[in-house]
Order: structure tokens, then C-alpha cells, then sequence
């Protein structure tokens, strides 16, 4: 078995990855979880009986988060870092086999992963929030308001 092959289940079938990246990304800072192993992490957060969970933004943003305490939801995304890339069909746990894109799965192409949070509180460079899904330590990309109609 190849390194590429590991931790594939049956029937599931990986790729070869391009040579070169099409883009780069700035992380704005990391995210606090209490989930230390992927098998700890929630299929998907709970908004409101979920952990609360810390948005760690680099200073140079710090700015960037004048009026966001307006917001009671936001649009959190995020690099799941520990996630392979090389997947397009894939087994989830007691489902039958599907293509990556038909999936929440972090496993796919570019893991770039959102949730919607239940905005708690705000402490300085911090965002305390509800309803993540992700490793302690996973980079954070990006974090916008969700604006009901």
C-alpha cells in the first residue's frame, strides 16, 4: 500500500494532486476548540448548546472587527489543516459512496470549511462563539456577518 492509498476506505478513490497552487491565503488567526482529535469533533456545531468556542484574531485585523458585536450570527470559515486533499469519492461513516462535492466532508480539493456561530461575546483581538465543528488550533480564514432578510 502507498502512502497515497493510506486511510482510504474500500471502494473510496484518490487523486493525483496538481503540481502547483493556483492562489495563496492569509490565515487571520486561529480558533479554540476543545477538540484535541477529528473523532471528537461534532458532525456539525449546535449554535446553541454548543461549547463556547474562541475566534483568536492577529493583531494586524484587530480593526476589522469594529462593529461586528452588531451581529448576532456570522459566517466563520476556516482551514481544515489535517484534512487530506486528494479524495473524490468517498464512504462516509454508514452512508453509501459519494462524490467530494456531494459532501460536508473536510476531505476534498481546497478544505476550506464555513459554519454559521451564534455570536456570544467579544474580548479584545477575540470572538467567543457557538456552533463550530473544528480542531483546536485550526486556522482561520475569513469571518463575515450574516445578515437576515
Amino acid at each position: 500500500m502507498s502512502t497515497a492509498d493510506e486511510g482510504i476506505r474500500p471502494g473510496e478513490i484518490a487523486v493525483d494532486l496538481p503540481a502547483a497552487f493556483d492562489a495563496s491565503l492569509y490565515f487571520i488567526g486561529h480558533i479554540r476548540t476543545p477538540w484535541r482529535e477529528r473523532e471528537q469533533c461534532p458532525r456539525q456545531g449546535d449554535r446553541d448548546a454548543g461549547p463556547d468556542c474562541r475566534l483568536e484574531i492577529e493583531p494586524r485585523w484587530h480593526q476589522a472587527l469594529e462593529g461586528i458585536a452588531r451581529h448576532a450570527e456570522l459566517q466563520v470559515m476556516y482551514w481544515m489543516n489535517f484534512a487530506r486533499r486528494d479524495l473524490v469519492l468517498q464512504i462516509p461513516r454508514g452512508e453509501d459512496k459519494q462524490g467530494t462535492f456531494a459532501l460536508r466532508s473536510p476531505v476534498r480539493p481546497n478544505p476550506i470549511a464555513s459554519s454559521i456561530v451564534r455570536l456570544i461575546g467579544i474580548e479584545p483581538g477575540t470572538l467567543v462563539v457557538r456552533g463550530l465543528d473544528c480542531l483546536d488550533g485550526t486556522p482561520l480564514l475569513d469571518v463575515k456577518p450574516v445578515h437576515k432578510p
